[in-house]
């Protein structure tokens, strides 16, 4: 079994900052891509920025340049730092982790409990 712990979430004026972290524990032989997610209310959940084994991160075109996706792989987990914060930003965050455990040896995708993140105007 897989578990994922999120962090960092809370209420921030608009222009602020916020950091997020996910660390991911358990049977853990390999991770793969590691992103997180969004939901607002009333909308669908969206990818909000990705980061490959091998370091390569990809955004929404709605926080680029402005949020920065890193990872450490020696701890197993991915830090969402998000700044200039705006009121559209205000959603519940997930983050998303690939994982090889020991006991299945394929790739099975886990999901954070979600963490809300509110900006203010």
């Amino acid at each position: 079994q897989v578990q994922l712990v999120e962090s960092g979430g809370g209420l921030v004026q608009a222009g602020g900052s916020l950091r997020l972290s996910c660390a991911a524990s358990g049977s853990i032989f390999m991770i793969n891509t590691m992103g997180w997610y969004r939901q607002a209310p009333g909308k669908q959940r969206e990818l909000v920025a990705a980061i490959t084994s091998g370091g390569s991160a990809n955004y929404a075109e709605s926080v680029r340049g402005r949020f920065t996706i890193s990872r450490d792989n020696a701890k197993n987990t991915v830090v969402l730092q998000m700044n200039s914060l705006k009121p559209e930003d205000t959603a519940v965050y997930y983050c998303k982790i690939g994982v090889i455990t020991f006991t299945t040896m394929s790739r099975l995708d886990y999901w954070g409990q979600g963490t809300q993140v509110t900006v203010s105007s």
